[in-house]
């Protein structure tokens, strides 16, 4: 699943293209795609419908188009959720309109996983294509909290470790009272947003910490170290323009990032400890998998 930087790289591209723009039309194509609204795919098309793009906006892996009424439309990117431009000359002359997603033997993969196209009045479009229909696309107020306005829907998600507003030695003394597994705090996404299975082992290798040591049997400093290669880690990945195991997560552009090739501990079972030349090792961790080294990492 995405995290924070590839998130934050399709959140960039996306404003990138698309601020100051407005919605024309919305088609949904597949239903799973506004699942977590209430309304049906044609109130989704009339809530957008002229409103304006002011900003793209995020919080650790959600992001949401602020628009010019006030409210939002968050976009979760799921397993494979794609939001690609388009240009609407283009797909004008290349298909047979009205698009006919999901259409048997069409050789195009983004169409025949195109679940919601979105025209804009600059001559673009976007277009949310998701193979495995984990994401959605969602209309919501926002509200004003603490920590800065988020759409209605994302106010338990706690900001992630590039939002300005994080104090990172609060942080780590709320976490430090806790008697849990400090992979768990940090894939907590109501304690801290925005990392995944790929970050977290990255970052307790850089930090030498066993995935299981509970956070309150660890010293203060040490947590806000793990925080601060948090921050570390994941500034190196959106430099690279996000970490890709696949074709699945690409940029608005559809071009897939590169940080993988950096990656210390994450998918490097059986390749020697770049920093003691221990053999990685990958272990059961819940229903998900940990990566680390057996020398460094040692549980205590």
């Amino acid at each position: 699943m995405p995290e924070l930087p590839e998130v934050e790289v399709v959140r960039r591209g996306l404003s990138d293209h698309v601020q100051g723009a407005r919605f024309n039309n919305v088609e949904v194509f597949n239903p799973r795609a506004i699942r977590n609204y209430e309304g049906s795919d044609a109130e989704v098309a009339a809530f957008l419908a002229g409103h304006e793009i002011h900003s793209v906006e995020r919080r650790g892996k959600f992001m949401w188009f602020v628009l010019d009424d006030g409210a939002a439309l968050v976009v979760h990117l799921g397993m494979s959720g794609q939001m690609l431009i388009k240009n609407t000359d283009e797909i004008q002359s290349r298909y047979e309109l009205p698009l006919q997603p999901n259409h048997a033997g069409l050789d195009d993969k983004n169409l025949r996983h195109l679940r919601i196209r979105a025209t804009l009045s600059d001559g673009q479009e976007i277009w949310f294509v998701d193979q495995r229909t984990f994401g959605y696309w969602q209309p919501s107020d926002i509200m004003e909290t603490a920590n800065g306005d988020v759409p209605l829907s994302l106010v338990h998600i706690a900001p992630d470790l590039l939002d300005r507003t994080v104090d990172i030695s609060a942080l780590a003394r709320r976490m430090k009272r806790r008697k849990t597994d400090i992979k768990k705090l940090l894939l907590d996404q109501e304690v801290v947003s925005g990392i995944g299975n790929i970050y977290a082992d990255e970052m307790l290798w850089r930090t030498q910490i066993h995935p299981r040591q509970k956070a309150n049997r660890m010293a203060v400093p040490v947590i806000q170290s793990l925080l601060l290669n948090g921050i570390e880690v994941m500034t190196a990945a959106l430099a690279k323009g996000g970490t890709s195991f696949d074709e699945l997560y690409v940029n608005v552009n559809g071009q897939s990032g590169y940080f993988d090739i950096e990656l210390d501990a994450y998918g490097q079972q059986g390749q020697p400890c770049a920093r003691c030349g221990t053999l990685i090792v990958k272990e059961q961790f819940g229903n998900r998998s940990s990566h680390l080294c057996p020398a460094c990492q040692r549980l205590h």
